[in-house]
């Protein structure tokens, strides 16, 4: 596939203003990520409108995972970076006498951020929020499934930036697979495993560094003693937010057979308590994206008993929250990310049967575990694996900017959020400084009698 000569032209007009040093200086990146944030808050309620038009959400609730967040990720990175960006001293051993070592941080380059429809402006933006801190020019690629964002965060770049530093490019057919042919210094992508697999397959190509945002199956355990009534409170929001359409939500449910019963009926009045008697109603449940997703999910309906729920709208790409159990083996439910408002449930005996589970497949992005036992919870936490991980909680640690945020084998490469960003985007330069006015000459040739000395110096 030939590369589309305007994308050529943007990526070497990248490199050129790059190479004028200009994106080094902190004062400049204060300065766009200042404009950052003017560029959003004046597009607030356009984008508001867009993330209602995409995925049908509220106003809220746009604010409060798209907007407030990117907002407020952009005021901790601004209020740490010069610290941040500072040479940090290290130790220097005894033969290094004489010397002085430092990490100093210096941006990758030019970098592409490809970006999916889930949170089309946050996961587009947040990435970066931590190329900007960290001194670097970028190119952003929004999902062309959630048309409405990316045309209001193509005008707030267009507005704020010069293309030569930041650009947005249109989403359309084939244009991350143009992208990804060019060389980039870097390559942060978010979506799904399959895509990720070839963008990685491309960075070799170039040995291009890369972080990768995909997915998994995160599940969510809740033991026989944990408190039932924060339990379902808590996993009816974290799976219902966006309508599932979420990286970390609750993929899947474990739950001890003791309690079974009385968590399924706690989760049937949360639904209801959050969204109504009738979801389709609420104006602050979500939408599915598109057909094609619609369609997929409601085929996996099928797959189980449906405990409750199971309604679905096709015109409004509805689907109702639903539970399901006793679920086929073969089903995509639980082999696939399920991506949508559909919760398995499948109870144990023992929670070493959930552990391995869990152990036997691949490692999930997050892992969720209820339970009052704080010996129980460390027993989790030291015998599964898991990108990230709360208690009796879910989906929180992505909010916390002091965590990192990141999957783990084929749930991701890397991690970001916070600092973590601004050094995601970064090379922690080494640098060795030696002084002048003597020389151990021990190191040099010849070596005669030395051996000795220099295996109490490394010793």
């Amino acid at each position: 596939m030939s590369v589309s000569e305007k994308y050529i032209d943007l990526h070497r007009r990248q490199k050129l203003f790059y190479l004028e040093h200009i994106t080094r200086e902190v004062p400049y990146r204060l300065t766009a990520l200042d404009r950052l944030r003017e560029g959003i808050q004046d597009n607030q309620q356009a984008l508001i409108d867009a993330l209602h038009d995409d995925l049908g959400k509220a106003p809220f609730e746009s604010y409060a995972t798209e907007i407030g967040f990117i907002l407020n990720e952009i005021s901790y990175v601004q209020s740490h970076l010069r610290s941040w960006a500072t040479d940090r001293c290290k130790w220097s051993p005894l033969a290094l006498f004489g010397s002085r070592s430092s990490l100093h941080y210096e941006p990758r380059g030019v970098v592409l951020i490809i970006a999916p429809w889930n949170y089309p402006m946050q996961l587009a933006l947040s990435p970066l929020i931590g190329a900007i801190a960290a001194g670097n020019c970028a190119v952003i690629k929004p999902s062309s499934s959630a048309p409405h964002t990316a045309s209001v965060l193509k005008k707030i770049i267009d507005e704020c930036f010069e293309d030569e530093y930041i650009a947005l490019v249109e989403p359309g057919d084939n244009v991350s697979e143009q992208l990804l042919q060019l060389q980039w210094d870097y390559i942060f992508y978010t979506g799904g495993e399959l895509h990720g697999r070839s963008v990685m397959q491309a960075a070799a190509q170039h040995l291009t560094p890369v972080t990768l945002e995909l997915g998994g199956k995160s599940p969510c355990i809740v033991d026989s003693d944990a408190d039932l009534r924060t339990a379902a409170q808590r996993i009816v929001w974290g799976k219902l937010v966006n309508c599932g359409q979420t990286c970390v939500a609750p993929d899947y449910l474990f739950v001890h057979r003791d309690i079974k019963d009385r968590l399924i009926a706690l989760i049937k009045q949360e639904i209801e308590a959050q969204y109504g008697a009738d979801p389709a109603l609420s104006p602050d449940y979500p939408r599915i994206i598109n057909h094609r997703h619609f369609d997929r999910l409601v085929a996996m309906l099928g797959d189980g008993t449906i405990i409750t729920g199971g309604k679905y709208d096709r015109d409004q790409r509805y689907i109702e929250p639903t539970l399901i159990t006793d679920i086929r083996q073969d089903s995509p439910l639980l082999s696939n990310e399920i991506f949508g408002p559909i919760l398995p449930v499948i109870p144990f005996d023992d929670v070493d049967d959930c552990v391995e589970y869990i152990n036997n497949r691949p490692t999930p992005l997050a892992l969720y575990y209820f339970s009052k036992s704080k010996k129980r919870a460390r027993y989790i936490i030291d015998h599964t694996e898991s990108g990230g991980m709360c208690i009796n909680d879910v989906i929180v640690h992505v909010a916390n900017h002091h965590l990192p945020f990141g999957g783990k084998g084929r749930s991701g490469v890397g991690h970001y959020h916070g600092r973590y960003s601004f050094e995601t985007f970064s090379h922690a330069k080494a640098v060795v400084s030696t002084t002048t006015r003597f020389f151990l000459s021990i190191k040099c040739a010849p070596y005669g009698n030395k051996l000795n000395l220099i295996k109490k110096i490394l010793r």
